[in-house]
């Protein structure tokens, strides 16, 4: 089996967001600003640090992938579950982008298999909810 494009689907989900980039990687790379908008961590921003993001259902695995200060970050999500649907070995990448109203948020969880149609529908939803609180930590921030 080879792997192509049409072998897993991906969630993005873009924003404009009216804050300075520096205000969001803030809300991206600090554990305690993570837990208000995504979920409990022990997140750390060193290439290869595993770390894992601790909800009320389990945990999920993670490792820092690769990070361009300001700009990028991304890491492994790896949730293991006894039923291969819900299973999941994803990459999930933020990227910021700077615009005159403040920045571009687009965030990609790379990975989903075709058997994993809930998986998928439920990160489309919940990714736009994480991202919806993630603004709303930011404009807190001074």
């Amino acid at each position: 089996m080879t792997d192509t494009d049409t072998d897993t689907r991906t969630v993005t989900v873009e924003r404009e967001i009216p804050h300075p980039p520096e205000k969001l990687w803030r809300a991206l790379t600090q554990p305690h600003l993570i837990a208000e908008w995504l979920m409990k961590n022990d997140f750390g921003l060193d290439l290869g640090h595993r770390f894992q993001l601790r909800g009320d259902w389990g945990h999920v695995d993670c490792e820092i992938l690769d990070v361009e200060p300001g700009r990028s970050l991304s890491y492994s999500w790896n949730h293991a579950h006894d039923d291969p649907a819900y299973a999941l070995e994803s990459t999930v990448t933020f990227t910021l982008e700077p615009t005159s109203a403040g920045t571009r948020l687009r965030m990609e969880q790379v990975g989903f298999r075709p058997d994993q149609k809930q998986a998928f529908g439920g990160a489309k939803g919940g990714w736009r909810i994480h991202l919806e609180n993630l603004e709303k930590v930011v404009a807190t921030l001074d």
